[in-house]
């Protein structure tokens, strides 16, 4: 049985932020990121491959004179990498993580929609023991009939991953 938020909070896991998300989808999959993260969404643009990044790196674009690092979240994930479609998007969003902001941008298979979702809407994340890192899942949301992963971008790439994309934006 899933907890509910009030449950998950008392066992210790971060507090659950109920609020707008964006919605998009991986494969068949529905996740959810945080509105405020989102600075803008943009159809697929070109993407500049950088030699020796991980796999999950797709390149970097130049938006409006801003190299943004892009991840395929596909591939982040470890789902089979497809070909852009014309519902492709790429989502520009705003990490923190130890003190350090970042622009980065994230491939997804397409948009969906902002949605309210309340804290009694959300579930503690599953668990699937120690070996399966699930510390970017804030909750599984349940909206209108839909179960969406709500996740927290910055915690999407470690500490060494983001510096990483800052070095790959700063092009050294």
């Amino acid at each position: 049985m899933m907890e509910t938020a009030e449950m998950a909070k008392v066992k210790g896991f971060r507090e659950v932020r109920a609020g707008k998300y964006l919605t998009f989808r991986l494969s068949a999959e529905e996740f959810g990121v945080e509105i405020v993260k989102v600075q803008e969404i943009v159809g697929v643009i070109n993407v500049t491959r950088v030699p020796q990044t991980p796999a999950y790196v797709r390149g970097v674009i130049n938006l409006r004179g801003r190299v943004i690092p892009v991840v395929d979240l596909r591939v982040k994930f470890g789902m089979e990498r497809i070909d852009d479609t014309d519902r492709t998007c790429i989502v520009v969003v705003q990490i923190t993580r130890d003190f350090h902001e970042v622009t980065m941008a994230v491939i997804v298979d397409e948009v969906s929609e902002v949605l309210d979702v309340k804290e009694d809407e959300i579930d503690a994340p599953p668990e699937f023991g120690s070996n399966v890192d699930t510390g970017f899942i804030i909750g599984m949301g349940k909206v209108n009939d839909k179960v969406l992963m709500l996740l927290d971008i910055d915690m999407i790439l470690s500490s060494r991953e983001i510096g990483l994309m800052d070095t790959v934006a700063k092009g050294q």
